[in-house]
């Protein structure tokens, strides 16, 4: 019952001191609009709202797929290669060390005003997690695992497979998690420097407009939507991790 409550809870909550910061500010609605106001256009542009919104989906879900492929191989090799790491690292360092927004000019200018300039701005935002996060799992094999290895002469892959990736699932699971929080900012960073749809678009048209209640409903949606899906990875990841592990002590 109480988690049924619980967002209850916490939405009305959000809500009221919205309310109350817009009662005690006495801001106009061109700069803080009340929650009746945005509703009310959040219900007039529901059918544009929700085509943008589709945009920004597909962009954060095919963004979240391959910066999580890529991240998984770019660990595997660093686990695998002790000489890729002297490549890689570099790397790795220079993803999360320039800012997204000089990189996102860059990349519309390459890949154009379309879907893989945001897709890639989505995947360059969640490769460090999820790279770092698998990495650090897989180089964390506890030393009694890595010991009996030796003494049955385990080939390398075989321990690859069977031991280290599955006792770095967890490491992973962290990782994705960081990611899908993520996603959402490289999508959105992508729309606001070239793009003719998507939220983010709708958004910075809306502010040069003026048209603040519409920008706060496109904030609205594209929170609700940045939830959920972290909601549903957790849940997921939860419940592989839980059935893997009832796998594991059943075949012991």
């Amino acid at each position: 019952m109480i988690k049924f409550i619980r967002p209850f809870a916490i939405i009305t909550g959000l809500l009221l001191a919205w309310q109350a910061l817009v009662y005690i500010t006495e801001a106009p609605p061109y700069i803080l609009p009340d929650p009746l106001a945005v509703s009310q256009t959040l219900y007039r542009r529901l059918d544009t709202l929700i085509n943008h919104a589709g945009i920004t989906f597909l962009e954060i879900i095919l963004g979240f797929l391959f910066g999580s492929l890529l991240g998984c191989c770019s660990a595997l090799i660093l686990a695998t290669v002790k000489s890729a790491r002297d490549w890689l690292t570099p790397v790795l360092v220079i993803t999360q060390s320039l800012p997204v927004f000089a990189l996102a000019p860059i990349l519309v200018l390459w890949l154009g005003y379309g879907l893989p300039s945001k897709v890639a701005m989505t995947v360059l935002i969640i490769y460090f997690p999820v790279t770092a996060a698998f990495y650090d799992g897989l180089r964390r094999t506890p030393k009694d695992w890595q010991a009996l290895a030796k003494v049955m002469n385990a080939k390398p892959m075989a321990f690859l497979i069977h031991v280290r990736i599955p006792l770095a699932l967890p490491s992973l699971s962290s990782g994705l998690r960081v990611a899908m929080a993520t996603a959402p900012i490289g999508a959105i960073v992508g729309e606001w420097v070239g793009s003719s749809e998507g939220l983010g678009y709708l958004m910075l048209h809306a502010n040069g407009r003026m048209q603040i209640d519409l920008m706060f409903a496109a904030l609205l949606i594209l929170s609700i939507m940045a939830v959920s899906l972290y909601l549903t990875t957790d849940h997921l990841l939860h419940r592989l991790l839980r059935h893997l592990s009832l796998d594991d002590h059943k075949t012991r």
